[in-house]
């Protein structure tokens, strides 16, 4: 009788947690690792991040609908989503990208000699400003003025030589937003914030 109570007490504490981890996962935070050189220097390839849910709120799962977050998306956010291209793979073959926001809805944007303007104003926030942005891609043409579309968003790679972002792709649906990229864990020697 002893051994059983003893299994069965494993079996309840493995049960609650995963059911918190599941909650956890769904409501509150993901964990993600860096596979590419398209946000150098801010991440590293290989950089394990902290993305928080709740900044913009939790999307429940199978569905679009999402809960209240605590503040809205803004220029110079760095986000984890799934890109248009993805979202017609089934949901278990999606490959969320992490950019910075750029555009916003209703702006426009453009790029020009590697800086970037909104509404025909250069942007001048260090987070932004200390990078410079290549002309490629559809969206990115020399000359080449892009209107955000409602619930939509421009997001560009810091290392926009290697980047394929809203360049090449277009928007960034705001429905497909999993949350903002908020602080990196591992490795060690790189612990801190993401800015």
């Amino acid at each position: 009788m002893k051994k059983k109570s003893v299994i069965r007490e494993w079996v309840e504490s493995i049960v609650v947690a995963a059911v918190l981890v599941i909650i956890l996962k769904i409501f509150f935070f993901q964990m993600y690792k860096i596979p590419t050189t398209s946000m150098v220097p801010t991440l590293m390839p290989g950089d394990k991040i902290f993305v928080s849910k709740l900044n913009y709120g939790p999307k429940l799962p199978f569905g679009f609908f999402r809960l209240p977050g605590f503040s809205k998306i803004q220029r110079g956010d760095v986000i984890v989503f799934v890109p248009p291209q993805e979202v017609t793979q089934p949901w278990y073959r999606r490959k969320p990208y992490i950019k910075r926001v750029i555009g916003l809805p209703g702006e426009t944007v453009q790029i020009k000699k590697g800086n970037i303007y909104v509404d025909d104003k250069e942007i001048l926030a260090p987070e932004i400003a200390v990078f410079s942005y290549y002309n490629q891609g559809d969206y990115g043409k020399v000359g080449k003025k892009i209107l955000v579309p409602d619930d939509k968003y421009f997001c560009l790679g810091d290392n926009s030589i290697s980047s394929k972002d809203s360049r090449y792709w277009g928007f960034v649906d705001k429905k497909q937003i999993i949350g903002e990229a908020i602080f990196i864990w591992w490795p060690p020697k790189r612990i801190g914030m993401i800015e």
